[in-house]
């Protein structure tokens, strides 16, 4: 994509985009070029009893050893995704990425969880939400099991929400630990159209935290098949 297409995409673009399945990413933080992806394989994390907390992450979030906020540092969290990192020399998110999604969240779909050890950020995530679908795009760690952390946050808010699809995009490692499962693009695209059909609940403005992780276990919800 040339520099003068780059320009020309705005939110609404990439809003339509997500909605036909397909998502934008810069080969580099130092490039300005974009491309799109609508891969043969799909990650999902499953928001329904088969989403997995390892035991140990349950015992770390029991004792809360970090605070967590919703929408409150939105491009910060972002430009901590982009930023280098152990074992991650370079990122995809770019400043046009930024741009875009930064007024996605000005449009209420765009998202981030933040994870705070007194005022420093240590972790979090955003994404994109659109219809009863979120769409995971990054998350970072400076302290250990912060994105983690974000992670299970962001399950039971969007459970809370009515939320029935959470697209990951690529299966990783750090991610099979919860149950993220691969299923086929032409599986994926029937999900998403289904998880459009309706709008979720708005996000609460200051999430009682403590009341969704109890409900993670306590209210399964029906997954889309």
């Amino acid at each position: 994509m040339s520099n003068r297409a780059a320009y020309l995409l705005t939110p609404d673009i990439v809003l339509r985009a997500y909605a036909a399945g397909i998502f934008p990413m810069a080969e580099s933080a130092a490039s300005n070029e974009i491309r799109w992806y609508d891969p043969p394989i799909r990650a999902l994390i499953p928001l329904d009893e088969r989403f997995h907390v390892p035991q140990r992450l349950q015992r770390t979030l029991r004792q809360k050893p970090f605070r967590v906020t919703f929408d409150t540092a939105f491009e910060r969290t972002m430009r901590a995704c982009a930023a280098p990192n152990e074992g991650r020399e370079t990122t995809w998110i770019n400043s046009e990425i930024i741009r875009l999604y930064t007024g996605l969240h000005r449009r209420h779909h765009a998202h981030s969880i933040e994870v705070w050890d007194g005022d420093e950020l240590v972790g979090g995530l955003y994404g994109v939400s659109l219809g009863r679908a979120f769409f995971g795009e990054s998350m970072f760690s400076v302290k250990t099991d912060a994105s983690k952390i974000a992670l299970v946050h962001l399950v039971a808010i969007l459970r809370h929400c009515g939320y029935m699809l959470l697209d990951t995009q690529f299966l990783t490692p750090h991610l099979s630990r919860f149950g993220t499962f691969e299923i086929a693009r032409s599986a994926y695209h029937h999900l998403l159209e289904a998880a459009l059909e309706k709008r979720a609940a708005p996000f609460p403005a200051a999430p009682a935290w403590d009341q969704l992780l109890a409900a993670l276990s306590a209210q399964p919800v029906t997954q889309i098949s």
